[in-house]
């Protein structure tokens, strides 16, 4: 059997499974808990991709066993060295925290998976991008049309539909509650559509409005439909009040409208433009500052609320918890210690609601180095081939995505983690594969 024939035919196949996760994966909060109504099973329906990632994982060790030429490319490349060196040292301290019964066999167990999966993926569709075009050819359509349902479920979910309609589809206390408000108030609600909640569908709208902005700039003639379908993207961005996507999205479209530009007399008007919005949206929060409104939608904050704490003392509360936690125990606690999994620890979970601490909780000092190093080098490598529309979004919506995760454990969203982690293996792939020369476009 010719090893070269096997890898392609096992790049096709995985390809394709890779399309259906990406495709699925917005809808896998509403999915799985639905189907968890119907069948039971609630934990075991929410490993779905994993599952189907199996093969695609078995086939790409197949695949780089037997190509050297791309074998040495992969571990020559300091990207993917970091990553590997990462996964090694989350195992390592995971096991030692759990062989001094730090964290729980389920923590350890779920932590090592939510921290490690989506860099794992990066190197799957890298190695698999390597041997066939298809996810370079149909990204597009496997992130776009989910999407679009998406936000459409998103603008019902705000303008029509009643305020516990999910709850006729298994969504409660058990699972994901169906309705999510701004300090517990029902006359604020914040739409989560088909993902596990309003600040996750936030962070999932600034990557796909990034890309969608991105290859609108790029095309020639602009089409009215994708900019209604922006239109509409944004009122669902807005109706999720979540404001560390707001402003994830603020910069991620100002680095894209920058880079796009290639007049110097445009950028200057685009700075001024921007100075003259900041004053105008300054002005406008020193006039409305008592306004309940303004104060709940906003600020997340009211005088009048019943709420005992509200979300911005509670997240500076969180923010205090995390860097008291690192500078105490700079080596970590042990994957699992730290973040949603370490709620199945036998002790109250530890939730910093800032993506980076968490990694300095669990890995500690060196851990969360590495982190932000992989992300740095990711950015430079999207950096060098920004001129293709994916790339260029990639690497704004990493800046901005990067603001959500200091506000929010954004990374720890299976929808976003994987969408954005295996869009990035499309766009750099063909910049390290020495298998195929093919451009993502």
């Amino acid at each position: 059997m010719d090893p070269n024939k096997t890898a392609k035919q096992i790049s096709v196949i995985a390809s394709w499974i890779i399309l259906i996760i990406l495709a699925l994966l917005p809808f896998h909060a509403f999915l799985t808990v639905w189907f968890s109504s119907l069948f039971g099973h609630y934990t075991m329906l929410r490993l779905w991709k994993e599952i189907l990632l199996v093969p695609v994982f078995v086939g790409s060790i197949y695949i780089v066993a037997f190509n050297a030429k791309l074998r040495q490319k992969l571990f020559s490349d300091w990207l993917n060295r970091l990553i590997l060196i990462y996964v090694l040292l989350l195992a390592v301290v995971g096991a030692m925290a759990f062989s001094y019964h730090d964290v729980s066999a389920k923590a350890l167990a779920y932590g090592e998976l939510v921290d490690l999966r989506f860099l794992i993926f990066f190197l799957m569709v890298l190695i698999i991008v390597s041997y066939s075009p298809i996810l370079i050819e149909r990204w597009k359509t496997a992130v776009i049309l989910p999407a679009t349902v998406v936000i459409i479920f998103a603008l019902l979910q705000f303008l029509a539909l009643p305020y516990d309609f999910l709850s006729h589809f298994g969504y409660g206390v058990n699972t994901i509650f169906p309705y999510e408000t701004i300090n517990h108030n029902l006359n604020h609600l914040r739409v989560a559509s088909t993902l596990r909640g309003a600040n996750p569908l936030g962070a999932y709208l600034v990557l796909v409005m990034s890309t969608a902005l991105a290859l609108l700039l790029k095309s020639k003639p602009k089409r009215l439909s994708e900019i209604i379908w922006l239109g509409a993207a944004l009122l669902a961005m807005f109706f999720s009040f979540s404001r560390s996507a707001w402003i994830g999205l603020i910069v991620s479209a100002a680095i894209i409208f920058w880079l796009s530009l290639k007049s110097e007399k445009l950028r200057r008007q685009l700075l001024v433009a921007a100075g003259v919005i900041v004053l105008i949206a300054g002005v406008v929060g020193l006039a409305l500052h008592n306004n309940t409104t303004f104060q709940d939608d906003i600020l997340h904050t009211d005088n009048h609320s019943t709420a005992l704490v509200s979300s911005n003392q509670g997240h500076t509360a969180a923010f205090k918890d995390g860097v008291h936690d690192i500078v105490h125990q700079p080596q970590g606690g042990g994957v699992g210690s730290a973040g949603p999994q370490s709620v199945y620890n036998n002790h109250p979970g530890r939730i910093a609601e800032n993506y980076f601490l968490q990694i300095g909780q669990e890995a500690g000092i060196l851990g969360i180095g590495l982190f932000i190093a992989i992300n740095v080098l990711a950015g430079l490598k999207l950096w060098r081939i920004r001129q293709q529309p994916l790339a260029l979004a990639l690497f704004a919506s990493l800046i901005g995505l990067t603001i959500v995760n200091m506000l929010s454990h954004a990374w720890s969203d299976d929808t976003l983690a994987y969408i954005w982690w295996g869009l990035a293996g499309v766009a750099i792939a063909p910049h390290l594969s020495t298998a195929r020369q093919s451009r993502a476009s």
